[in-house]
């Protein structure tokens, strides 16, 4: 595997396969990643597109596997960043760290994805029980 970050939050890997690895470690490590896979589950059952699709994860090691989103966006004009994650609103998230550090470019795709769910928040109201 292709180590791509390693950070005091997280450490991010890309397997031969093209899936996403990433293991949370840090502070509030369990609630950052039972986060992002909640979110995560979340739009896809909105069938939003534009974001990884999460293939598995693993509550004992921290670790999330998800779909390949493309390459980083080097650079990105405010006004652009800002309609992405706006898109993104209009499922029922806000990125909890709305940069273009979290954009990346999907060739496969044919445009622009969010990554990093960790502090992002649901805006829809849970459904009564």
């Amino acid at each position: 595997m292709k180590e791509i970050k390693d950070s005091v939050r997280s450490r991010v890997r890309i397997a031969y396969n093209g899936n996403v690895y990433k293991t949370f470690h840090g502070t509030n490590a369990k609630e950052r990643y039972e986060n992002e896979v909640r979110v995560l589950q979340y739009l896809a059952g909105k069938d939003c597109d534009f974001v990884p699709k999460l293939i598995s994860y693993d509550d004992d090691l921290l670790e999330i596997c998800t779909s390949n989103c493309g390459q980083p966006v080097p650079r990105m004009s405010d006004e652009k960043s800002e309609s992405i994650f706006a898109a993104l609103e209009k499922y029922g998230v806000r990125h909890g760290d709305p940069f273009v550090r979290n954009i990346t470019y999907c060739r496969h795709r044919n445009g622009f994805c969010v990554i990093d769910f960790e502090l992002a928040e649901i805006l829809d109201p849970p459904e009564s029980a």
